[in-house]
């Protein structure tokens, strides 16, 4: 029997993988705040659709051939109105490579012009604070075409992402913590940074690269399994310690030449290649520590390099670039 067909076109940016759909092809005709509110009914099964490897997956593959799904536009003129599903069904507020990947796709059917910000609204339908409009830019860096994502300004603390008290030990700005959860699975996990750049991340700092978790780790089942209790929402896989609506995990330490390296497990997804928002969640807390100088800063992935800029009122900008796979 042939294998079946992705009814999606599949984008890789930085290692992540995401399939963009169009509303209608899912039938999401009443817009999308509706398709939000309803995506428990109709996100699992458009997940099976378009992010099922077609015939049998490589080995040591994970679960599904891309991080997700990107449905929108919803309309033929700017601003433009997407949601982001996780592979476990549920909807994220953000993803900096997912944007890129959604920018580059709208770039591809002449929606994005060079030079011109167009705005984007990702809809979420988690009792969350609203991530904010994103604009969007076709630009270079350096010699490189992709997109310019203006994230804006982090905010920090546990209750920037609605933790559950944790040990503050450190009262700088931002507040340094320790999450028990991680550091009983680490002793060496012990300090953390919450921030919200439109999603929550919890950043665990460690000294030295070579004390990251390697990739193969965090795949190994019984941390996977560990991390997915902390990170993924509570009734999704997860039980919501230290946060009920889940948390972004990242690790991350600086590298002698001023840049910095990053291990990312997500919310809703596990361990993924790299992460647009952690790398910006990475790179604002270790600007406000100063562990790097900015106002630009690398952030380096297994999946590739995430290119940050701090604005003079701390506002976030991240360039991406995306390339079309199937």
């Amino acid at each position: 029997m042939d294998a079946p067909t992705i009814p999606a076109r599949l984008y890789d940016a930085r290692g992540n993988i995401y399939a963009v759909i169009a509303p209608a092809a899912l039938g999401l005709t009443a817009g999308p705040e509706a398709a939000a509110r309803s995506h428990a009914a109709w996100a699992p099964a458009a997940i099976a659709a378009t992010c099922t490897w077609p015939g049998t997956p490589p080995p040591g593959a994970k679960p599904h051939c891309s991080d997700g799904l990107l449905v929108g536009p919803f309309q033929a003129a700017p601003p433009f109105d997407l949601l982001i599903v996780n592979t476990d069904g549920t909807l994220a507020e953000r993803s900096g490579n997912g944007l890129t990947i959604f920018a580059t796709a709208l770039a591809e059917d002449g929606l994005l012009p060079p030079d011109t910000p167009v705005t984007l609204r990702v809809h979420h339908a988690a009792a969350t604070p609203s991530p904010g409009p994103v604009r969007v830019t076709r630009a270079t860096e350096g010699d490189t075409p992709g997109i310019w994502l203006e994230l804006g300004q982090p905010s920090f603390g546990p209750a920037a992402v609605a933790a559950r008290a944790e040990r503050v030990i450190a009262g700088a700005a931002p507040p340094v913590v320790t999450v028990p959860r991680l550091a009983a699975l680490d002793p060496r996990w012990g300090r953390t940074v919450f921030v919200r750049i439109g999603n929550p991340h919890a950043v665990t700092f460690l000294a030295t690269e070579a004390e990251l978790p390697s990739m193969a780790a965090l795949r190994s089942p019984a941390l996977h399994e560990a991390l997915t209790r902390i990170a993924f929402a509570e009734g999704s896989q997860g039980e919501g310690d230290p946060c009920p609506a889940g948390i972004n995990l990242q690790w991350a330490a600086p590298r002698a030449d001023g840049s910095l390296a990053a291990r990312v497990f997500e919310r809703g997804e596990g361990p993924t290649e790299s992460s647009g928002t952690s790398a910006t969640a990475v790179a604002s807390a270790a600007l406000r520590l100063g562990l790097v100088a900015g106002p630009r800063v690398l952030v380096h992935m297994p999946g590739g390099t995430a290119p940050l800029a701090a604005e003079a009122d701390g506002a976030m900008r991240l360039f991406g670039t995306a390339r079309r796979i199937a």
